[in-house]
């Protein structure tokens, strides 16, 4: 029998879990995709696991370990079940056409390569084409985005393509630098090492003084 989302979990930490498990009012079939996240099919999968490296899932301390584990990925992965792109959704008429710039925006995603986080900031910028969009709503994209297994340049990608599809703006700049865990504790270990990735379009793309002024404000 699936085990039913909760909206919070009790712990230490409350997690918000509505970002995985949402009331089916505030939904529409264009926004939201039906979640399916199988916990019980996590735990059993982690229970192997455990036995295959040779440990007892069963001991005290590995007792709780499974169903944790569970949790922690329908959080991380919660991003596969929404559509980032309808925070874009609500604009507003602004005669505004210079850079609008949100940098350093915290996010932690997962490799899917490995399964083990990647954790950086976004930088995101467009130029407007008569209509802007909350601040805040550009932050919401990074967060929603960055929950699902990815690699860091298609992360980049979906964000540059949600800005621009949604807002239709003349330009559109994402860079995003993050350290992997899967090169930092595993492999080459090496600890500090930051990727960057980046996605130009329009005249951040075509004209270098345009992405030249990107990067001072990006760099001040």
């Amino acid at each position: 029998m699936p085990i039913a989302f909760p909206e919070t979990i009790p712990g230490d930490t409350e997690v918000d879990y509505k970002c995985v498990h949402v009331k089916a009012e505030s939904l529409t079939a264009k926004n939201v995709m039906k979640p399916h996240v199988d916990l019980n099919a996590i735990n059993g999968a982690v229970r192997t696991i455990l036995k295959a490296v040779g440990e007892d899932p069963d001991r005290d301390g590995l007792l709780e370990t499974p169903r944790r584990v569970a949790k922690m990925y329908a959080e991380m992965f919660a991003g596969l079940h929404l559509d980032p792109g309808r925070h874009l959704d609500v604009t507003f008429e602004e005669n505004y056409d210079e850079i609008v710039l949100v940098r350093d925006i915290e996010f932690t995603s997962m490799c899917e390569h490995h399964l083990l986080p990647f954790r950086g900031v976004a930088h995101l910028a467009y130029i407007p084409n008569g209509r802007v969009t909350g601040l805040s709503k550009l932050a919401r994209v990074v967060e929603e985005v960055s929950r699902r297994p990815q690699v860091q340049e298609r992360m980049t990608q979906t964000v540059a393509d949600l800005i621009e599809d949604r807002l239709q703006s003349s330009a559109v700049g994402v860079i995003v630098k993050a350290e992997h865990s899967c090169m930092s504790i595993r492999g080459i270990r090496k600890p500090g090492s930051m990727t960057v990735t980046s996605s130009m379009r329009g005249s951040f793309r075509n004209d270098a003084a345009s992405r030249a002024e990107l990067m001072s404000l990006i760099n001040q």
